[in-house]
């Protein structure tokens, strides 16, 4: 049960003079600003409401403009990180599981969903020996939920797979439940899609270049296993694809979701005719070892498919945590995909920058995000700073600052389903 707490706005007293001919007029309203605001345009700002989430904590708000929070929850489990308004009025989130036995940066393991009065309705505990869910999770169209899984592959079967490294491995899965059954519905596991070149002799043996639809499973060799980690998801509604951001990769996949779960694992079937193979990727050339096209991530949160109603629909936004050279410093992208989606060997196959933002203030390592509000204005979440609004110039016309490590913000609208359910 989540319990909630309705902060009423303050009410601004207005006074009011008589000019020369006895009319009333009213002034300006006065505009009172929590302390948490830093920065505040009247003119240019998108008045709307911001879902700042917490990352790891048991709360999170719900804030407007002038920095009041007009609603806030607290859970009884910490969040493993990810928590979102439904357009229903019903939540979901990612929560933390007791004890894991793997708990790399994001772990959660348990999925929640609320219904509009804050009363958890559904909870699901995806247990497969040491896997875990982590991170993100998405509520599908067809009312299923997908979230990203950490799966441990054992060092003998690494190893035997090419893998360059003595001990277990933790590799990506997405996962696809009904919750009405409990049922796993569909899955696909990066594990099946692997290249290497470092043993001729083991399987997967292949070049790395001449298969960018494929995943060099020996790029990024950490010493605790943890590969890929993968951090962020998001569903593309018209083209059945779902994107995921690969932090250690610095990139950002594709994946066709029309498949089966047969067809997930092999090279062919569903709508592209690819299975589960890479459709597209972006962000890092050389993670396939393509000495062409200009690397634009280093290490990156929140793959964010614009959707119709905002501008620069069809487009993506991501969080670019860092800068070449260790260069402490974040970028916004907005991204322009090509159409149809091609992925060659030896082929520039990145996407076109149509906006980018960035400020020598704006740094972050680790989650972070951005989202595009109505207005064209876009809504940055700095992970341990809090929240910016930007304009389309550039302008910083907003800033929040928060007393807590925050993992995205999401915008709604007054007025939108979400809020109404709130009671707001």
């Amino acid at each position: 049960m989540i319990h909630k707490t309705i902060i009423a706005f303050l009410f601004i007293s207005l006074t009011f003079s008589c000019n020369k001919d006895s009319e009333i007029t009213p002034p300006e309203p006065e505009v009172i600003l929590t302390d948490n605001v830093l920065v505040y345009n009247s003119e240019k700002i998108h008045d709307h409401l911001s879902l700042l989430v917490k990352s790891g904590r048991t709360t999170s708000l719900l804030v407007d403009k002038r920095g009041n929070t007009v609603y806030e929850w607290n859970f009884e489990t910490k969040l493993g990180n990810d928590f979102e308004l439904l357009p229903d009025g019903k939540s979901i989130g990612m929560f933390k599981r007791s004890e894991p036995v793997v708990s790399f940066g994001g772990y959660g393991g348990i999925v929640k969903i609320f219904d509009e009065t804050g009363t958890e309705t559904w909870s699901y505990d995806y247990v497969n020996g040491n896997d875990i869910g982590h991170h993100d999770v998405e509520m599908l169209p067809n009312g299923n939920v997908i979230f990203l899984v950490w799966e441990e592959i054992d060092a003998t079967e690494a190893q035997a797979a090419g893998v360059n490294f003595t001990s277990n491995v933790y590799t990506e899965k997405l996962i696809e439940v009904n919750p009405n059954t409990n049922e796993v519905e569909w899955e696909w596991r990066s594990w099946d899609h692997i290249v290497q070149e470092y043993d001729p002799n083991a399987l997967n043996y292949d070049s790395v270049a001449n298969n960018p639809q494929r995943i060099n499973i020996n790029y990024f060799i950490n010493g605790n296993g943890d590969f890929m980690h993968a951090n962020g998801i998001d569903y593309d509604t018209d083209k059945d694809i779902i994107y995921i951001s690969v932090n250690y990769f610095s990139e950002i996949w594709a994946i066709d979701h029309s498949t089966t779960i047969n067809e997930a694992s092999s090279p062919s079937g569903g709508n592209y005719n690819k299975g589960g193979d890479l459709l597209y990727r972006f962000g890092n050339p050389s993670a396939y070892n393509n000495t062409l096209g200009t690397r634009t991530f280093y290490n990156n949160h929140f793959p964010n498919l614009l959707e119709n109603g905002v501008p620069g629909s069809g487009n993506i936004l991501v969080y670019g945590n860092s800068g070449p050279d260790g260069l402490a410093q974040s970028t916004v992208y907005e991204l322009m995909l090509p159409e149809p989606f091609s992925l060659l060997p030896n082929t520039n196959n990145e996407p076109t920058t149509v906006w980018s933002f960035t400020d020598e203030e704006l740094f972050y390592g680790k989650i972070s995000g951005a989202d595009r509000l109505a207005n064209g204005n876009t809504l940055i979440c700095e992970g341990d700073f809090g929240m910016w609004e930007v304009t389309p110039n550039g302008d910083v016309v907003w800033k929040y600052e928060s007393n807590a490590n925050s993992w995205r913000a999401y915008g709604y609208e007054f007025g939108s389903p979400a809020v109404q359910y709130l009671g707001l």
